[in-house]
This record gives structure tokens, sequence and C-alpha cells, in this order.
């Protein structure tokens, strides 16, 4: 094509063929031109408005925080510099606002954790003073741990916030065991000085038992290798390190303390601070006289102490074992967030599919609950992150208000929406709501292998049926979805070879017709343009527009595609998937109301019942 051609008028006009007697061809007698868009393939929306939707993610090395934030900020600029164009943007999903709103919870725990120990402490020791001593251990012990976590690279996430929450009492421990044993020797008629050096000599060893058990604890944890490990790892070695300070804090800056501003409190019953106090003391000394009688009749009667204790753990461990206590990796959680995948018939067109989705996505928006409800038609997001081309299906990620402006779970509302969903003929729909990982895989995971792909699917057929008929067990599905219809042609080498063409000559005859070429190019106004040549759709709407479809061969002449293939409809799967070199199928589910490990149980007891029962079959 001319690429120097101005505009449509031109384009239409331009001449194909022209013969000795001056007679023209127009490329307007023999097609259509029109000036029109690319046929899309997919089809965004957020909140029913129709846009442009970009997927980021983030490299492995990299902050989802900061990332989010750098993105934010990018966008922001990039809306400032084209006011003029109207141009805005909406996000439909964040990953990272769920790990701020985790970090943010756990700080605030962890504030309100020292605001209580502090509350404690000064009630239990009777001065603000010895309070306070006790109470600066947390910060000197704590400033350290954020030191060593930059040398080794860590980062405040939920993790490592979460270790810091949970060693907020364990890191006063050593400290109020050196005040109490200081105090207890200034009791004895000695100075500050004194009695903190030997107060703090004589209870060291304690103090370190004290810490070192912790120390032992979450060592080995942080040496955990796979997932478990990487998830532990900083948890475990930000309590040891704060642990350790908690230690060296309590036998420097607690004992200088003491021997610079230690007094010994006494209460007087005729002040409202006194009075309190010693109700509190005669309370626990009344609980300290009960644990006396309790631990004298324990320790005469040692014969039943020993029975009833190893009844006691035998009970506990067979909780688990019968089942009362289930198993699972991490707790389903609430996030607010649900992924919905629509399936239409695989020879459903997108416009089609995009009816039915907008469809649900209205139904999803006319409910209170609702916050952003993003759209993809035509694209469907992988495990691996990816997006797949399939007209014939839909993505749609809806986020939900907070929880505490809606009055059922993100599951209840699922459930809700499903029982509409049922409704819609001719439709199949997959809906998950997100994990607290992040995630929307299905926690159930079965793979059926088998030689025989006939077979394959009739084995896969058993354990769907046994998952839906497990309590417990939701969104049934197989990892692939059933065969659907295609042409395949195969050509005739010989006849091909016989008419002097090609195999790729006839490959690109076939492309062109249907797919269509796209080589020339159509300039306006210095903006380059497409030129999209293929067949009209009448042309090409079945088996038989393919049949029909013209091969020019090198001689001119014109010929059939049946002439030299054979076309046909057949079954095709979707995707094969081989596990260990083996034909292989997964049958997926996903837990609700139940833990999953609970679940699993009973579906092995279930799927060796059926084993035995075919075996049994054999045998006889």
């Amino acid at each position: 094509m001319d690429a120097k051609l101005t505009n449509v008028a031109e384009l239409r006009n331009l001449i194909i063929r022209e013969n000795k007697m001056g007679s023209k061809i127009l490329l307007s007698d023999i097609a259509t031109v029109s000036d029109g868009t690319i046929e899309p393939t997919t089809i965004n929306r957020i909140n029913g408005k129709v846009g442009l939707g970009v997927e980021i993610n983030k490299q492995t090395d990299a902050n989802a925080v900061e990332v989010s934030k750098l993105v934010k900020e990018k966008l922001d600029t990039l809306v400032s510099q084209y006011t003029d164009l109207e141009l805005n943007y909406e996000i439909a999903v964040d990953q990272s606002k769920y790990t701020l709103e985790a970090a943010t919870s756990v700080q605030h725990d962890l504030m309100l954790a020292i605001v209580i120990v502090a509350i404690v402490m000064l009630f239990f020791l009777h001065s603000f003073r010895s309070s306070f001593f006790v109470l600066v251990a947390l910060p000197s012990a704590m400033i350290p741990t954020f030191m060593m976590m930059y040398l080794m690279g860590f980062s405040l996430n939920l993790m490592t916030l979460l270790a810091l929450s949970l060693v907020v009492g364990i890191l006063v421990d050593d400290s109020i065991v050196i005040l109490e044993n200081v105090y207890r020797h200034m009791e004895m008629g000695k100075d500050k000085l004194k009695a903190s050096i030997e107060g703090r000599a004589e209870i060291g060893f304690t103090a370190l038992a004290i810490t070192l058990v912790d120390v032992v604890v979450f060592v080995p944890l942080a040496m955990a290798g796979g997932l478990i490990g990487n998830i532990l790892r900083e948890f475990s070695l930000v309590v040891v390190f704060s642990t350790l300070m908690s230690l060296l804090v309590s036998f420097t800056l607690t004992p200088l303390l003491t021997s610079r501003w230690g007094k010994l409190e006494h209460l007087d019953e005729n002040t409202l601070w006194g009075n309190i106090n010693l109700k509190l003391d005669k309370f626990i000394d009344g609980i300290i006289s009960k644990y006396t009688s309790a631990l004298s009749w324990a320790l005469s009667h040692k014969r039943y102490v020993v029975i009833g204790v190893i009844l006691l753990f035998a009970g506990v461990f067979s909780l688990a074992g019968l089942g009362f206590i289930g198993s699972s990796f991490a707790g389903n959680g609430d996030r607010g967030e649900f992924n919905l995948i629509v399936e239409l018939e695989p020879q459903a067109t997108l416009y089609q599919t995009n009816k039915i989705a907008k469809k649900m996505e209205d139904i999803i928006l006319s409910y209170p609950e609702t916050d952003k409800v993003f759209t993809k038609v035509g694209a469907v997001g992988t495990m691996m992150g990816e997006n797949v081309s399939t007209p014939n299906q839909a993505d749609i990620t809806a986020s939900l208000v907070d929880k505490k402006e809606r009055t059922m779970s993100t599951e209840e509302f699922c459930t809700m929406l499903r029982n509409r969903f049922d409704s819609i003929p001719g439709v199949k729909f997959s809906m998950k709501p997100t994990q607290i990982t992040g995630n929307n895989q299905s926690q159930i995971q079965i793979v059926v292998m088998n030689t025989d792909k006939d077979e394959l699917w009739k084995a896969a057929k058993i354990i769907h049926d046994i998952l839906k008929k497990t309590p417990g067990t939701d969104y049934v599905e197989y990892s692939s979805k059933a065969s659907k219809k295609e042409v395949q042609i195969t050509l005739n080498r010989d006849k091909i070879a016989k008419l002097g063409l090609s195999i790729p000559m006839v490959g690109n005859a076939v492309q062109l017709a249907f797919r269509g070429s796209d080589q020339s190019k159509f300039k306006e106004d210095g903006e380059e343009y497409d030129i999209n040549v293929m067949y009209d759709k009448s042309d090409k709407k079945d088996i038989y527009s393919i049949i029909n479809t013209t091969i020019q061969t090198p001689n001119g002449a014109i010929i059939k595609l049946g002439d030299v293939a054979d076309v046909k409809e057949a079954d095709t799967q979707e995707k094969l998937e081989r596990y260990n070199r083996l034909n292989s199928l997964q049958v997926l589910a996903s837990t609700v109301g139940r833990p999953t490990g609970s679940v699993m149980v009973d579906v092995k007891k279930k799927l060796k019942k059926l084993i035995s029962q075919q075996e049994q079959k054999l045998i006889t």
C-alpha cells in the first residue's frame, strides 16, 4: 500500500488492476474500506466505567509498599501534567494496603502493650520510680534491636513488628527480677549502691537462664528452611536480638538507676494510693495462700498428680488426632476482597462475554457492601501472574468496604452472590475470597495421573464428587476445562507440491483470510495507522468458509483449501498437564468454615475406602 495516501477516500480509490482497454478495478469495488478502531481483544472496567487497565508487579527483591508509593507519586505527576486531557486514574487493587494496615495494627498493639505493662508494674511494684526503672528497659532494648535489624537488612514488616509486640513482656522480665532482688537487699538495711551490686550478682545467673531459654527456642526457628524458614527467620532473630539486649540492660542500666535513685516505698493505708495497693497485696496474698494449700496437697498425693498429668497430655494430643482441632497453613481471615472468574461456552465472542460480565458486575455494585469492582473481559490471570487471552472468560476482582461498615463476612457475601448468579443461564463461574496471604489459590489441590485421558477424566470426576460431598469444601473445580471444539487442517503434501504451492504459502493464505494482515501502513496528520486486510465476517462464519478459502497458485489458478487439505472439527483439550511425565489433571477446592487439615483427613478417609472397595472388586 502507498504510505503517502492522506485520507481514506484516496485509499478507496486505489487502483488494484487496469487492463489495456482502460477499465480499472478499484479497491472499493472488491472490499469495504472503513476508518475504525482495532477490534478489541480485552475490555477493562472499574465500577462500571470503561478504562485502560495497567497491572504493575514488583520485582522479587523490591519492597511492595515502597513500589506502591512511588507508582502513586508518578501517577499523580502524570495527572497534573495532562490536565487538558482530563487524565485520571483509580487504583483497583493495591496489595500494599493490607501490609500497611497489618503493620499499623501491630504498631497500635505494641503501644498498647507498653502502656499495659507500665500500669501492671506500677501496681505490683507500688512505686512510680521503680516502674520507671523497669520501663526504661523497653526502649533501651528496642533501640539496639533496630540497629541490629538495619545491619541484617531487615525491614519493619508484619513479622518483625509482631516479634516486637511479643517481646514487650519479655523485655522487662530480667529487669523486674533484678529490681526485686535489689530492693530485697535494701530492705535488709544495705545502702543503694551495695544493694544494687550484690542484688544483681546474686540473681544474675537466674536472669541469664530466663533469657537463654527464649534464645534456644527461637534460634532454631531462624535456621528452618523452605517457605516456613523465610517467614519465621526475621521474626525469630528479632526476638533473639531484643531478648539479649534486655539481658544486657538488666545487668547494666537497671542496677545503675537503682544505685542512684532507688528508694524503698512505705505504703500508708490512710492514702488512696496506699489503700489501693494494700488491698491488692491482700488479694494476692489470698491467692498465694490457696496456691500453697493446693501445692501441699499435690506434694502429698504424687501418684494422683502424675496420673492426672499423663491423662491431661494424652487428652491434649488426642484433640488433634481425633479431629477436634484442625490444621491449616494460615487462617482464611477476611481481607474484604474476592475474585470471580466467569466462563461462557468456548465459541462465545468477546461481546457476549462482556454482556454477561456487565450484568454480574452490576449485581455486585448494587450492594452497599461493595467498594470497588475491577473487570477484565477477555483476559484471565494465571497462577504465574500472566494474563491469558480468552474471549469467553472474564475476571472480576471486587473489594468490599471495611469490616466495621458491613454486617457480613466476605465468605457470606460470596455465598449470597452465588445464589443470584446461579440463576443466570449458560454461565459457569468460580468465586473465591482472597486469602490472608494475598492469593486466590485453592487450599486443596489433588493431582490425578493416568496414561489414558478418558480414564484420567473418570478418576478426576470421582475425586471431584468426593470433594463436593465433603463438609467444609467449596468452589470445587478442575484445573483444566472440558474439551472444546477446534478446526483441524491436515495438509496433503503431494497435492500441494503438484500445484506448485508450499506449506507456508497455504498457511499465509489461511492467516490472511481469517486473522488478516496489518503489514501495510497508512499515514494521516503525522500519525501512522495499520491497514488490516482480511475476509468479511460473513465469509468466515463456519467450517465451510474455511474449506472454501481460495488460494492462488504460482501459475495464476485459483483453488480451494479443501482441494489440498482435510478440514474437520475436533474436540481438543484446553491445556495439557503432566506430573512425573504422565498425563495429569488437578481437582481444586477451597475450604470454608473448617480448617484445611481437617477437610483433608475426611477426604483421605473417603479415598482410602474407595480404593479398598475397588481392590475388593478386583479380587472377587
